[in-house]
């Protein structure tokens, strides 16, 4: 028995044979990830186009928290800083938030949401709902609540 190369890569190569344990790309679970990313991502930029994910989740945490300094915003939505700041930055020019220099470190800048950015955010989280809801459509509520248990996991 062969492996069809499209499909299946054996250990030794392609045409190996099958006695061998077979890598079925299908099968792993960064590519489940990365589709139901790609999904996800689809049914985002459809509904909220306006701001990228990382950019929403930015704008939530500073709605959750008010001021937050640059690198304690990247640390609650897990961004490096380079991201972080580009993420901040295009908020910025998108009049979503304004930033300072912090009164107690003047080595760090403190990001607020203005008030476009918070009536973005406040019209912008029942659409979040409906994309999360969009993209679990396929399970029941129960495999939803131990999909997000799972991944919390991981």
């Amino acid at each position: 028995m062969r492996c069809a190369p499209i499909r299946r890569f054996c250990i030794g190569g392609w045409g190996s044979s099958m006695t061998e344990k077979t890598y079925v790309l299908e099968d792993q679970i960064g590519f489940k990830l990365r589709l139901a990313n790609q999904r996800h991502l689809e049914l985002f930029n459809a509904r909220l186009a306006e701001v990228t994910p990382m950019q929403f989740s930015a704008m939530v945490r500073l709605g959750e928290h008010g001021v937050l300094s640059q690198n304690h915003l990247g640390r609650l939505v897990a961004m490096d800083a380079a991201t972080t700041k580009g993420v901040v930055d295009r908020l910025r020019t998108k009049g979503f938030v304004d930033t300072r220099p912090s009164e107690t470190d003047r080595r760090r800048f403190d990001v607020t949401l203005t008030a476009e950015g918070q009536a973005y955010v406040a019209a912008a989280l029942p659409v979040a709902r409906q994309i999360s809801a969009a993209t679990t459509r396929n399970l029941t509520a129960r495999e939803a609540a131990q999909l997000a248990a799972l991944l919390d996991k991981m």
